[in-house]
């Protein structure tokens, strides 16, 4: 098999888990983005007590469309993510590797997963610009809404110039280096360990053919939660970061360092872990989903292989 035909497999493969991830948990991520931009201050949303009532309350004033706003560019942008990730994943654990046999170090998963991450940010910052855009709109907001997402990126090119699609890139930028590294590095090392104790009991049968559906969820869910306690704030940065300017065109931020000094002032360590239920209670199942879809997907890409 060619090394490029493996990189579209693996591409293909991440791009179908990342479809499946945010079609299953959506809600969630609405929910999760509406507590992230409340400071406690002045806000154009309902005071949230926990994560079921936000769902209660934006469904009762918004409809079952309020807990899909932004869908469109949330499957686009996490489906052309993953595809890309993983694939810019892969191919930097191909130049790592030298060859298909050889073994790689901690390091050198540490180093792709950054490497993909930071690739990863500098194509898709547009896309999580637009989608955290519709799903703060609400009927309380004063400015004239998004249609949709061509509406949303020509009002902001108009109203706000191209750089504007690139709010939030700093801590998007770090946040995806660092979580992707910590996720990626934790999985590998995870699924080396699992696939060498199952090995000693069955080493007749190939390590691909080890693990099942239940080891990949596993697998995906505990390294999503170590990844999230570490690099949640950036994301809570980038999420306050992007927020639409007033109709009078006045930003609430700045930009990221004054969110960081905002934040701190008047909420202090919390305010930079407002919903992480929500986030915790999507990513962590939605890892599990995605890596036991790519893991399969894989598998029948690639039927003949018996090794990764």
């Amino acid at each position: 098999m060619s090394l490029s035909q493996w990189q579209w497999e693996t591409a293909t493969a991440g791009a179908v888990a990342g479809f499946a991830t945010v079609a299953a948990m959506y809600p969630l991520d609405i929910v999760r983005t509406r507590f992230q931009v409340n400071d406690g201050r002045v806000t154009n949303f309902p005071a949230y007590k926990n994560t079921a009532h936000a769902i209660f309350t934006i469904t009762r004033l918004e409809g079952l469309k309020g807990l899909y706003a932004g869908f469109l560019p949330a499957v686009l942008g996490s489906t052309v993510s993953w595809g890309l990730y993983f694939f810019f994943y892969g191919r930097a654990k191909q130049r790592y590797s030298k060859n298909r046999e050889e073994k790689l170090s901690s390091g050198h998963h540490l180093a792709s997963a950054a490497e993909a991450g930071a690739l990863v940010s500098l194509c898709t910052n547009p896309i999580w610009l637009i989608k955290t855009r519709l799903q703060l709109q609400n009927p309380l907001h004063q400015s004239r809404r998004y249609s949709g997402i061509y509406d949303a990126l020509r009002t902001i090119l108009r109203e706000e110039g191209w750089t504007a699609l690139y709010k939030g890139l700093g801590p998007g930028l770090l946040m995806q280096v660092s979580h992707g590294a910590i996720q990626f590095t934790a999985y590998e090392e995870l699924r080396r360990i699992m696939v060498d104790y199952k090995e000693k009991k069955q080493k007749s049968e190939g390590a691909s053919n080890l693990l099942n559906s239940f080891d990949y969820a596993l697998l995906g869910g505990s390294s999503k939660i170590a990844a999230i306690l570490i690099t949640y704030p950036f994301q809570v940065i980038r999420t306050r970061a992007q927020q639409r300017p007033s109709k009078e065109g006045i930003p609430r931020y700045m930009n990221s360092w004054h969110v960081v000094k905002e934040t701190a002032r008047f909420e202090g360590i919390r305010g930079f872990y407002k919903g992480i239920t929500p986030n915790l209670l999507k990513n962590v199942p939605a890892s599990s989903i995605t890596f036991i879809v790519y893991e399969n997907v894989l598998k029948l890409l690639r039927p003949k292989r018996r090794n990764d």
